[in-house]
C-alpha cells in the first residue's frame, strides 16, 4: 500500500463547507495511508501575529472566500472503489502539532454561555510539544491531546453545500476528543470516491467544548483509509482500544442522547445478538453517555461501550 502526503494550500482546501460537487484534489487506493498537514487561523491574526502565520495560511486567509462555516478543510480526497452504501474505515495512526502555537476564543451569540460573555476574546496559546502542554498565560497549563474536530465524507449530493459547522451522518464537526491516534472511525459513504476532507485541528478540548473552541491549531494527521463493502451503517461509529463509540446528533441535547442510545442498542444487537430489552439494560448499567459538544447548533452525545464487557 502507498503513502501520500497532502499539504493545505489554496488549491487543496475549501473553507467552511462540505459539498459533493467539489472535485477531488487527490485520489488514493483503498488501504493507502494519507498524511495531511492542516492549517487553522483567523484573519485578524494577519495583523496581530504575522510572524506566526505560514505562507500557505496567509494566502488562504487573504485570497479565499469563506463559506458558511469557520473551518479550513483539506481535501476532498477520493478513495478508489468507494460507492454509495459502502463504509469508509479511517484508522488514525498519528496526530501531532504542526506549529508551536494555537488559539482559543469566544465571541457574542455563540458558545455555552452567550448571555454571560457578550464580547469577543481571543488568546494565542503557546504549544510546548516536548512537555505536551498549552499555555496562554493564565497561570495554568493544559495537557495536549491532539485530534481533528472536523472530518468527514461529502454529504449526499441532494443536500448541496453543507456548512462545516454541524455534525451529521457524513461526520463533519463532531468535536469528539476520542477521535485521536489509535482510534478507528467508520463513516457511511454517499458519493463515488467518498470524498474525504479534514480540518479543525485541536491541541486539546474538554467534552462539551464550552466556549466554542478547543486549542485551534494546525496539525499533522496520519490516516489509513479502507473501503468496507461488508458494513452498512447510517451514522458515524468509532472504536478505540478500550471502547466502541456510538454517536447522537440533534439541536436538542435530550434528542442527541436518545439517538446515541438507539444507535448503541442497535449496535449491541449486531455485535452480540442481544435483544433490545437486554441492550437497553446494558446501556443503563455499563455504558457512559458523554456530552461531545454543546456549541455547534446541532449538539452531540457519544456513548462509550467498554470492550471489556465482552472479553
Amino acid at each position: 500500500m502507498a503513502t501520500y502526503e497532502l499539504d493545505t494550500t489554496v488549491d487543496t482546501c475549501h473553507w467552511g463547507f462540505y459539498d459533493a460537487a467539489l472535485a477531488p484534489v487527490m485520489t488514493i487506493a483503498s488501504g493507502d495511508t494519507l498524511i495531511v498537514k492542516t492549517e487553522s487561523g483567523r484573519k485578524d491574526f494577519l495583523g496581530k501575529h504575522p510572524e506566526r502565520i505560514s505562507d500557505n495560511l496567509r494566502r488562504i486567509l487573504e485570497t479565499m472566500e469563506q463559506g458558511p462555516g469557520a473551518h479550513i478543510m483539506t481535501g476532498p480526497v477520493a478513495v478508489e472503489g468507494a460507492e454509495p452504501g459502502d463504509v469508509l474505515e479511517i484508522k488514525i495512526h498519528g496526530v501531532k502539532p504542526r506549529y508551536d502555537w494555537g488559539y482559543n476564543g469566544f465571541r457574542p451569540l455563540v458558545g455555552g454561555l452567550p448571555e454571560d460573555f457578550p464580547y469577543t476574546r481571543v488568546v494565542l496559546v503557546e504549544i510546548d510539544e516536548e512537555n505536551e502542554t498549552g499555555d496562554w498565560g493564565a497561570g495554568v497549563k493544559v495537557p495536549l491531546g491532539p485530534f481533528f474536530g472536523n472530518f468527514g465524507v461529502a454529504p449526499a449530493s441532494v443536500l448541496g453545500r453543507v456548512p462545516s459547522s454541524p455534525p451529521g451522518e457524513w461526520g463533519g464537526n463532531t468535536d469528539c476528543k476520542e477521535f485521536t491516534a489509535g482510534s478507528t472511525i467508520y463513516l457511511p459513504v454517499f458519493n463515488e470516491g467518498a470524498l474525504f476532507s479534514v480540518g479543525d485541528g485541536h491541541g486539546c478540548q474538554g467534552d462539551g467544548e464550552a466556549n466554542i473552541n478547543g486549542i485551534e491549531m494546525g496539525l499533522i494527521g496520519t490516516f489509513e483509509m479502507t473501503v468496507r463493502k461488508d458494513m452498512n451503517i447510517k451514522t458515524p461509529r468509532a472504536e478505540t482500544e478500550s471502547h466502541y463509540i456510538l454517536m447522537g446528533f440533534d439541536p436538542i441535547l435530550d434528542n442527541a442522547a436518545k439517538m446515541a442510545l438507539r444507535e448503541t442498542i442497535q449496535f449491541l444487537g449486531e455485535l452480540r445478538g442481544m435483544s433490545r430489552d437486554d441492550a437497553y439494560r446494558l446501556c443503563s448499567l455499563a455504558v457512559d453517555l458523554r456530552v461531545t459538544q454543546i456549541v455547534n447548533g446541532t449538539k452531540g452525545v457519544h456513548a462509550m461501550v467498554p470492550k471489556s464487557l465482552f472479553e
